[in-house]
């Protein structure tokens, strides 16, 4: 089948590129024809909340083939794209939505589509809303995913959010695939904790990923202290660039008085890096406040790490994590990490298992996307 897939791919960093990859890879892998388009420019400098929107990885996770043809402040750009794409003639078209940022660029590219092209148009949801919103996502998510003829979506939850917008729309939930393409790259713990300076001995937790208030750092922190009366040396490892400045979370950690017990590494942290942080924890601990479809979650698994997650996660990602606890509750959060240490055969019993599985593979993506499994058959 020939498709035309859209997405952030390198040089561009993050979840929705290494998984526009991922994706990319599993349809090539089946046979699909793919034409692949990705950006010229994402972001305008002061508009991106990161450092930047390239990926710094010196082993770069590559496509073998993309088009970098959509700038997204350039409307000639977005012509020409669906110029392009029109004389590929592909049988479905695949747009990626995350943010209103890219709601211009949808709606012309959408509208053309279905209007003049003609062809299948699904829609990947990473997130139906952002995070953090403002008056004007609720309209622009509207406009953008009634052009949709079917979407994807990785949690119940969002399934019911993009429902509340497009009433009757075809929603087909599929777990956020397993991220395994740096498992190779693990190393014992002792050689990784000792990369990182980290002591040998004690127990550590690892947060993982940019922070973002959504994503309960604060809950962690503010259960630290409770863990520390039962395990004494304990080290949590903040690993991930801060979208805001940190310093409420300075003062938080000042306050408690766990600034021995907290380590953070502020930066985006390139792939070569990424097996050595998952390397050298004991559990990932994921306090989300909100969820869609975890790429952090889903790399743990991929590496064999043991997750301590709240309960936005899709029940059935959340098999084989050690706990799963209320949102927004660090008094629960911290019995589960305590729990986890102390209880040596739920340790053992709960890892995680690294084989990907047919709920959580990028084939199951594609076969969704292009249409060769129904609604019920992707769940």
């Amino acid at each position: 089948m020939k498709i035309a897939l859209i997405g952030p791919v390198y040089p561009y960093r993050g979840g929705i590129a290494h998984y526009t990859t991922m994706l990319y890879r599993a349809m090539c892998g089946q046979g699909h024809d793919v034409l692949l388009v990705s950006f010229s420019r994402q972001y305008p400098r002061w508009l991106f909340p990161g450092r930047s929107d390239r990926d710094p990885s010196s082993k770069s996770l590559q496509v073998g083939m993309s088009n970098y043809w959509l700038d997204s402040l350039n409307p000639l750009t977005w012509l020409d794209t669906y110029r392009r794409i029109r004389a590929f003639e592909p049988s479905v078209v695949v747009l990626q939505w995350w943010t209103a940022y890219w709601a211009p660029v949808w709606l012309v590219l959408g509208a053309l589509i279905r209007s003049n092209l003609r062809r299948d148009l699904v829609i990947i949801c990473h997130n139906v809303l952002p995070h953090e919103r403002s008056p004007w996502d609720v309209p622009l998510a509207r406009a953008v995913l009634r052009l949709g003829t079917r979407f994807v979506v990785q949690s119940e939850e969002q399934a019911r959010e993009l429902t509340a917008l497009q009433p009757g729309a075809e929603v087909t939930v599929v777990l956020h695939p397993v991220y395994d393409m740096f498992a190779d790259d693990r190393l014992s713990k002792e050689s990784a904790r000792e990369h990182l300076g980290l002591p040998l001995a004690a127990p550590v937790l690892l947060f993982f990923g940019m922070v973002r208030e959504y994503k309960g750092l604060a809950d962690i922190l503010v259960a630290l202290p409770r863990i520390r009366e039962s395990l004494s040396a304990v080290v949590l490892l903040i690993a991930g660039e801060f979208w805001k400045d940190k310093s409420d979370y300075l003062d938080l950690i000042k306050r408690l008085g766990i600034e021995d017990a907290v380590r953070i590494d502020d930066r985006y942290i390139p792939n070569e890096e990424v097996a050595i942080f998952f390397s050298a924890a004991d559990v990932l601990v994921a306090p989300y406040r909100e969820a869609t479809g975890s790429g952090v979650l889903q790399m743990a698994r991929g590496m064999g790490l043991p997750v301590i997650a709240t309960d936005v996660c899709p029940v059935t990602a959340c098999e084989g994590m050690v706990s799963v606890v209320p949102r927004r509750d660090p008094r629960a959060l911290s019995e589960a990490v305590i729990r986890f240490f102390q209880i040596p055969c739920e340790r053992e019993d709960c890892a995680l298992d690294r084989g990907l599985d047919e709920r959580t593979s990028w084939e199951l993506v594609s076969n969704v996307v292009v249409g060769l499994k129904d609604v019920d058959e992707g769940l």
